[in-house]
């Protein structure tokens, strides 16, 4: 059988009757696709395997423990064979030839009359590869497109009318690479995205031409769209049927207004769904080498965006304290946290545009950053680490590591980084 010789199509089976000979795994295998169709499911076998058996003791199919019989494909809509003896698969190939129903032959590619696909599911889309009778050709190529949609490599939007949702995505730092799989599926999917300054920029070129992009940025101190605009704009575009996008940097749920935004979508009938990302506050300084905890320096750490909370932090060099949006109060920042008892010794280290080509680490101490930060014209994105994590970085100065730690090799950023550190 020539693969031109192929009409590809889909068979609704639901409620009508089938026919599989034979009881191995293949039969099982072929039962089971056949009973997720909905098919009423007739197996003919004189012994079966365990699943075979345990699917028609809980009476999902019809066991006939025999030999098969021509007046088996009676009625039937489809048949399978899958005896494992040639013989018998092409006498039940003819008999379903003679009676005008679909067959899949088991043992003979070439002359079935018709062939069982690789088949995988994405969401609401199934994908079914034939591959010239190569069962093991065309589970690989089903993999690789399922693998494209997932990614979002592959488009899956849907260009029927459907009910609009919102989904709130963490892009994570910036890296397209650094995206969840959920993420980036839901970003090829999506009809409006509704975008941050932050987080992977670059994908929105790889975006349709017709997928609409609002722009709704802030900058410290700066914030062009409000947040109960932007909480509108989502809300307003879910219910004119939209798939909708928040495209946000690192997590949406880290400091990210994210839970503000969901509960507002709940709160007015629009469905919505919660993408993790992975979060700057982690992420961003190991991309310079800076674990948040170490084993021997830190077992915990905090997380802010301002001086004002840090009167509830730990004050000491074990517990890491990460600074988010900080590095305009830098400078307040630092004198509070040594009014409350953090040494002026304590390493901080500032992560520029992190992942980024033109990432930049500054690295000094509690009591030098901010002048060194105000020299070096530091400015956001940045993260702010401070506390003995930072000695473990391998653009930490050599006066900074001490015997017990400095055997530790965390590995190399992989972006161009430069580095300023204290004389």
């Amino acid at each position: 059988m020539a693969i031109q010789d192929i009409y590809p199509t889909a068979l609704r089976l639901l409620g009508r009757p089938v026919l599989v000979v034979g009881g191995g795994r293949v039969a099982a295998r072929r039962a089971k696709g056949l009973l997720d169709a909905g098919a009423r499911v007739t197996v003919v076998a004189p012994e079966a395997t365990a699943p075979l058996r345990e699917l028609a003791d809980a009476g999902l199919l019809t066991w006939e423990p025999r030999t098969y019989r021509s007046e088996d494909v009676d009625g039937v809509w489809f048949v399978q064979t899958a005896t494992g003896d040639p013989a018998v698969d092409t006498r039940v190939a003819a008999d379903a030839e003679a009676q005008r129903v679909w067959c899949v032959n088991a043992s003979d590619h070439e002359s079935s009359a018709a062939w069982t696909p690789a088949v995988a599911e994405v969401d609401d889309v199934k994908i079914a590869v034939n591959a010239g009778g190569d069962p093991r050709r065309a589970m690989a190529l089903r993999d690789a497109v399922a693998t494209a949609l997932e990614s979002g490599d592959l488009p899956l939007r849907r260009r029927r009318a459907h009910r609009g949702s919102v989904a709130l995505v963490g892009g994570g730092p910036g890296d397209t690479g650094l995206i969840t799989v959920r993420g980036r599926r839901l970003l090829g999917q999506a009809e409006v995205v509704v975008a941050d300054r932050l987080g992977p920029r670059e994908l929105l070129n790889e975006l349709a031409p017709d997928v609409r992009v609002i722009e709704v940025g802030k900058t410290p101190g700066h914030h062009p769209v409000p947040q109960a605009e932007i909480n509108r704009i989502l809300v307003e575009e879910a219910l004119q049927g939209h798939r909708v996008v928040r495209l946000k940097g690192g997590d949406p749920y880290v400091l990210g207004r994210g839970g503000e935004e969901a509960e507002y979508c709940r709160q007015h009938g629009v469905e919505v769904e919660v993408v993790s990302g992975v979060t700057s506050a982690i992420s961003v300084p190991a991309a310079a080498g800076i674990p948040v905890t170490h084993r021997g320096l830190a077992k915990g750490f905090s997380v802010v965006t301002g001086h004002e909370e840090l009167s509830e932090v730990p004050a000491r060099p074990d517990h890491t304290v990460v600074l988010l949006m900080g590095v305009g109060q830098l400078r307040e920042s630092a004198s509070a946290l040594g009014k409350a008892g953090l040494p002026a010794d304590t390493p901080v280290g500032i992560v520029e545009n992190g992942y980024l080509p033109d990432q930049r680490v500054t690295i000094g101490t509690l009591g030098t950053i901010a002048d060194q930060a105000e020299a070096a014209g530091v400015a956001n994105p940045a993260v702010i680490v401070i506390g003995d994590v930072v000695r473990v970085s391998p653009f930490a100065p050599s006066h900074f590591k001490t015997a017990d730690y400095s055997t530790t090799s965390p590995n190399k950023p992989r972006t161009s980084t430069t580095r300023v550190l204290t004389p």
